[in-house]
Formats: C-alpha cells, sequence, structure tokens
C-alpha cells in the first residue's frame, strides 16, 4: 500500500525513488514486521495467558517436559500473522499475483492451524483437528495455490524441476507437477509441525529458511544475477523477497518470547501457516529441491516419525524412545536447550549448503 503510494509522489519528489528498489523495501518489510510483533507480541501474550489460552501438552513425554511447559499460551502464530501481513502489505507490489498467492496460502493454513489450536484448547488434550479432515483442508488450500499459479500468473517454469549442482539437468513434470507440489506444500507445513515441539526450536530453522529465500527469490527475479549464476530467471518472482523478509522479521520478534524459557508457543497456527508458504515459495522460484537441503532439519524430524510408525507397525518395537527425533533426545536427558542449540546448529550448517548450490553447478 505504502509502495505504491510513495511510488506515485516519484515525479514530485524524486528522493522517492529509493522505494522502487527492492533491497530497500525488502529491509523494510524485515523492520516493520519486527516492529510490529515487538509492539503486539507482549499485550497479546497478556491477553491469551489471563483468557487461558494455554496449548495441551503431550502426556507420553518426559515428566519434566510436561511439568515445564503446562500453563504456556499457544496460538502465537497469531503474533507472527500480524507482523507479516504488515511487512508485506505496507510494502509489496500488491499488484504481483505471487504476494496474493503466497498470502492466500499463509492465511488460510493459519486458519486451518487456528481451528486445530482452538480443538485442543477446548477438548484439553493435544490431538485437536482429526488428521483426515486436517489433510484434506492442506489438500483444498494447496490446489486453490496451484490453481490461482496456473490459471493467472505468467510463469513459464512452472512445470519445471530444476536440479542443484547440475545448469542444464531440468526435468518438465508436465501433469505431474500437480501432485510433486502438493506434496511440497502439505509435507513442508506438516513437517514444521512435527518440529515445533521445544522452546524456539522451530522458529530460528525457519527463519533461516525465509532469510534463504529471501536471497534466491531477489537473485532468480534479477535478470543480471541469475545469468551471472546460471539459474533461470523469472520475472516478478524478485518481489517474493518482500514476503520472505517479513516472515523473517516477525520471527526474529516472535523468537523475543518464543525463546527458552517460552512466553507462548506459536501453535499450528504458526507452524502450518509458515511451513506451506515457505513451499509456496519454494514452488514459485522453482528450487523445490534446495528447500529440502535448507530445510533438512525438518525433513529429518518427519523422517524420524516415519520410521518410528512404520517400525512399531511391522515390528511392534520403536527406533527412537520417542518421536519426533528432538523428543528422543529429550528421553536420553538431554537439557532442552541443548538440543536445541544443536538443531539450530544443524540448520545454519544446512541452509549453507542450500546457498552453495546457487554457485557450485
Amino acid at each position: 500500500m505504502l509502495y505504491s503510494f510513495l511510488t506515485s509522489l516519484v515525479e514530485q519528489y524524486s528522493f522517492l525513488n529509493v522505494f522502487k528498489y527492492l533491497t530497500f523495501r525488502t529491509g523494510l518489510s524485515v523492520i516493520t514486521s519486527l516492529t510490529v510483533v515487538f509492539l503486539v507480541g507482549g499485550p497479546l501474550i497478556k491477553i491469551f495467558s489471563k483468557k487461558q489460552i494455554l496449548g495441551p501438552i503431550r502426556q507420553d513425554g518426559p515428566i519434566d517436559h510436561i511439568i515445564k511447559k503446562s500453563g504456556t499460551p499457544t496460538m502465537g502464530g497469531i503474533i507472527i500473522i500480524i507482523g507479516m501481513l504488515s511487512g508485506t502489505l505496507l510494502w509489496a507490489d500488491l499488484s504481483n499475483i505471487f504476494i496474493w498467492t503466497l498470502i492466500f496460502v499463509f492465511l488460510s493454513l493459519g486458519v486451518l492451524g487456528f481451528v486445530d489450536d482452538l480443538l485442543k484448547i477446548n477438548l484439553k488434550n493435544s490431538r485437536g483437528l482429526n488428521s483426515k479432515l486436517k489433510f484434506l483442508g492442506q489438500l483444498i488450500i494447496a490446489l486453490i495455490a496451484l490453481y490461482i499459479l496456473i490459471q493467472f500468473s505468467d510463469h513459464q517454469y512452472l512445470y519445471n524441476l530444476y536440479f542443484p549442482f547440475f545448469k542444464n539437468l531440468i526435468l518438465h513434470m508436465g501433469l505431474f507437477f500437480i501432485p510433486f507440489a502438493l506434496f511440497v506444500i502439505i509435507g513442508s507445513s506438516n513437517a514444521v509441525n512435527l518440529t515445533d515441539g521445544l522452546d524456539g526450536l522451530a522458529t530460528v530453522p525457519v527463519m533461516l529458511v525465509a532469510l534463504s529465500f529471501t536471497f534466491i527469490s531477489y537473485i532468480v527475479g534479477n535478470t543480471i544475477f541469475s545469468e551471472y549464476l546460471q539459474l533461470q530467471y523469472i520475472p516478478g518472482v524478485g518481489e517474493i523477497s518482500i514476503f520472505c523478509g517479513s516472515i523473517v522479521g516477525s520471527c526474529l520478534g516472535f523468537l523475543w518470547y518464543n525463546a527458552p524459557p517460552a512466553k507462548i508457543f506459536m501453535g499450528d497456527t504458526g507452524s502450518l501457516s509458515l511451513g506451506g508458504s515457505l513451499a509456496a515459495v519454494a514452488i514459485i522460484v522453482k528450487h523445490e529441491i534446495v528447500l529440502a537441503i535448507i530445510g533438512g532439519l525438518f525433513v529429518l524430524e518427519t523422517i524420524s516419525v516415519i520410521i518410528q510408525v512404520a517400525s512399531f507397525k511391522l515390528t511392534g518395537k520403536r527406533v527412537f524412545k520417542m518421536a519426533p527425533i528432538h523428543h528422543h533426545f529429550e528421553k536420553k536427558g538431554w537439557a532442552e536447550s541443548t538440543i536445541v542449540i544443536r538443531f539450530w546448529i544443524i540448520a545454519i550448517i544446512l541452509a549453507l549448503v542450500g546457498l552453495a548450490t546457487l554457485k557450485l553447478r
């Protein structure tokens, strides 16, 4: 909104030309979302605590975990959503279809997560929304997003799959693109949701993924940089850096309240929306495989659950003491801060590896 207004005044006030620069507006989106989260975070946490909007804790976890987490407010994703919308709506070019597609995915999954959190609170258990209904909701949202991209965006390379480390290895997926994209969005949404089990554990890796894709979307949307790095140039996707920057600022501000010991959990309201929207970003900028590398921590958490379930069903035995894998280390006696910081280190390394694929090809 502010972007359109300020750029319309450039002829009268030439100094406003600075708002045409994508890098400048990306910085503003980070600062805006961060500031908004700081402003609304404290008051909302007090309201949530007063209204007893508390997150039910899994009763099969470590006793120390149950005692520490009990009584902590949830639905902190609302704070992240407010911050993200503030940064994006103020500084993004709202005529860009990619921005609206991402906002749709973010808000829709946020609503789905909100319903899930609400049911957990009302029913006083950690199950929430029926898993089949949850999957159906994610499927419908992802399908609508793909329909928007296919029908209304001029994305010439949407059906292509690009492989990192290879400059000419491109797979045209055809109609297989749809189930593949659905898998990426739904899988990423659930992966972040599974990771969000300890204070700050999901927040920093999400921020690292968003920061990486801020950089990637800017490069892919720039003819000079994309040609230099031998990446496919996609017109209009540079604007996505504003959206990713808003997520970075929101998560950075939320970490202030979510750092151990957390004053609030993001809940499914935050985890589903963040995971799904970042997957949508990767699909638009055509770096889906790079998403799996940069977000490798989320992949690891998901795989640990799959292995645990498969092993128990086939053999009656569990591979891990508890899944997702961060709970396994809790059961082994690791301190929560140790698990969180070590997982952060893994996430940083994976982000660096993912970014290195832009040059190594």
